[in-house]
This record gives structure tokens, C-alpha cells and sequence, in this order.
């Protein structure tokens, strides 16, 4: 067994053999930033300041190898070959939310679109789900695999969990809400898991960038600061490559009407004639870029498909002066994403 010093709060841990930093971290109690935990999206990485790891297994986009010689890691893959201090942020806000294993029952299913379908699931009569606005849930399959999606209700609206689902051709768990699932349907998730809510102890104003489904958890965030009366100013960012992937798009402009300090910005990447589209076009995360050169006063939350969140990762902090404390993101990855890189 070994020791993990985090600093700079000078929490200390232990590492069971075999087992991956971010594992250990979040058995014992200590919520430290993460997404994927298949080291796809870059979210657990974190700064080696003593010690050595073996990496794991990750995609090379979340860990570049300059990264990688600079002495970060990925806590969700790293395991310790020795006692090791990192640097990595604690997150306070959720250690005293239990993580459960509970049923549900579908209740509906509205298809919006011919790709996203909106999910809504009823706990049994006895239980809530509580959790922070942003986090998401891992479905337990019967073939021992999982499967994560982001709740777009928030927390205060709890009677049924509403999740986004969009389908990827040839993806197991979508195919079957798109073709065989139906109403009463019984189904299992753990959580609430993750890291990607909204930061309460700051007074910035929030910039959210959202691509297809990844509005699912930007909503949750945004519900919640609504219902809470939160006076800091919110814009968010929407984008599609049609515009009918903007499948809610009259929430945000509902929400716009009648919230002074909310804006809301969409934009479509590809669209066609007949879509008749007067609106902001190109990719979403440059549309943030053209109105906000200087983000450096800002918070910016980010969800949806890794290039989108990748690029905004990069061209916020190395052109906009975003600090790099200030970005909070979701990584929607696939199977296809979690494809492994040698340790």
C-alpha cells in the first residue's frame, strides 16, 4: 500500500496495489475533478510534484506526450509506483453526497429529433436522487458494462431524472433506447458522479458552450442558478451542425425573455439552404472567441463532443487569458473515444 499527498491542500490518502490514484481518492472520501475515468477527456490530470506512476491506458489527445514529460499524469489511470504528491484541486462541494445503486422505471420517452431522444426515469416512491446540478449517472448493464449520461433536470425539479440520449449508430445502449426500449421499462444506475457543477464561492460571470446533448447538464446548471436567483451574469452557447440539433432551442430563448442577466447564443456549423438559417454560423467555441476576446474575468463551462472541449480547453486559455482554474468541462466521450494508448 502507499501514500498520495494532494497539495496544495496537504490531504493524505492511501493506494491499495493496483489501483488507480482517482479510485483510491474517491473510496476514501476525497473528490477530485474528473469525467470519463476511462482517460479519454483530460479532466482527472493532474501535476506529478514527487514520485513516479505507471500511466495506464488513456487517449493521447487527453495526455499529450509534452504533458506527459512536463509531469502530468491522469489520475483516473495512473497507479502509484510509490508514495507519490500530486497537485490537484479538492472539490468540497460533493463529499457529502452519497453515491447509490437504485432502480428506475422509464416513464417516457419523447423523441425530439431523429437522433435524441429526452429519457425520463421514475425512482421507486421511497427514494430522491440527490445531487449537484451538472453531475451525471452510470446505467449497470447485464453485461457488467456502464453507461454514463448527464441529468438535465436540476436538482429541485426531481420528481423524474430526465436524461439526453443521442444515438450513436452501433452503440449497444443507444440502438436500444432508439429501437426496443419502451415505457415501464426497469433499468439500473449508480451516482450521482462527476465534478462538472456550478462553482458557488465565485462571483464571475458564467459563459456556458454547449455542443448537441451536451445541453443536458449545461440545463441542469442553469435551472438551478435560475431557481436559486443567482445574480451573476450568464450566456450561453449553443451549438449544432443543422439546426435541429438546437432540439430545445426554445428553452434558451424562453429563458432569455425573462432573465435580464441570461443570454443565449446559438450557432450551426453546416447548415443547408432549406434550413433558412439567419443565425451565428461556424463552431461554437469560436463564436465565444469572436464576442469575448478577453476572457480572463470569466468562468467558462463546456460540454459536449471531446474536439469541442478540447478546442475551447486550448484557444480559451492560449487567447482569451481564461485562467486555467476557471475551466470546467464535460467530455462526452464513446466507445469509440476510449480506444487505449500503450502504457
Amino acid at each position: 500500500m502507499t501514500t498520495v499527498t494532494l497539495q496544495p491542500s496537504g490531504h493524505i490518502f492511501q493506494v491499495e496495489e493496483g489501483e488507480a490514484v482517482l479510485t483510491a481518492a474517491l473510496r476514501q472520501g476525497f473528490i477530485l475533478p474528473y469525467g470519463c475515468k476511462n482517460g479519454a477527456c483530460g479532466t482527472c490530470k493532474a501535476q506529478i510534484i514527487s514520485g513516479s506512476v505507471d500511466y495506464g491506458v488513456y487517449q493521447e489527445k487527453a495526455l499529450p506526450p509534452e504533458e506527459r514529460t512536463a509531469g502530468k499524469a491522469l489520475i483516473c489511470q495512473a497507479i502509484p509506483r510509490g508514495d507519490l504528491v500530486i497537485e490537484a484541486r479538492t472539490v468540497g462541494t460533493a463529499k457529502d453526497i452519497p453515491i447509490k445503486t437504485l432502480p428506475c422505471r422509464v416513464q417516457k420517452i419523447e423523441r425530439v429529433t431523429e437522433d435524441v431522444a429526452i429519457l425520463f426515469l421514475k425512482l421507486p416512491a421511497n427514494e430522491r436522487l440527490q445531487f449537484l446540478a451538472g453531475q451525471y449517472i452510470e446505467f449497470l448493464l447485464k453485461d457488467k458494462t456502464r453507461r454514463s449520461f448527464s441529468m438535465a433536470n436540476a436538482p429541485h425539479d426531481d420528481e423524474l431524472v430526465q436524461l439526453h440520449v443521442r444515438h450513436v449508430p452501433g452503440g449497444n445502449f443507444t440502438d436500444h433506447v432508439f429501437t426496443k426500449m419502451k415505457e415501464r421499462d426497469i433499468l439500473r444506475f449508480e451516482g450521482p458522479h462527476g465534478t462538472f457543477f456550478l462553482r458557488e464561492d465565485s462571483q464571475k460571470p458564467i459563459v456556458f458552450v454547449a455542443s448537441g446533448t451536451g445541453f443536458a447538464p449545461i440545463k441542469s446548471i442553469i435551472e438551478y442558478a435560475l431557481n436559486k436567483n443567482l445574480e451573476r451574469p450568464m450566456t450561453l452557447y449553443w451549438g449544432g451542425r443543422r439546426p435541429g440539433d438546437l432540439y430545445l432551442n426554445d428553452l434558451p430563448v424562453k429563458w432569455a425573455s425573462e432573465h435580464a442577466g441570461f443570454k443565449y447564443i446559438p450557432v450551426v456549423s453546416e447548415a443547408l439552404p432549406e434550413d433558412q438559417w439567419t443565425g451565428r454560423s461556424g463552431f461554437v467555441h469560436r463564436a465565444v472567441m469572436e464576442d469575448l476576446p478577453d476572457l480572463s474575468a470569466c468562468q467558462v463551462y463546456a460540454c459536449g463532443v471531446p474536439i469541442m472541449v478540447d478546442s475551447a480547453r486550448r484557444d480559451f486559455f492560449t487567447q482569451c487569458k481564461l485562467p486555467e482554474d476557471e475551466f470546467f468541462a464535460d467530455s462526452f466521450t464513446t466507445q469509440a473515444d476510449t480506444a487505449q494508448s500503450p502504457k
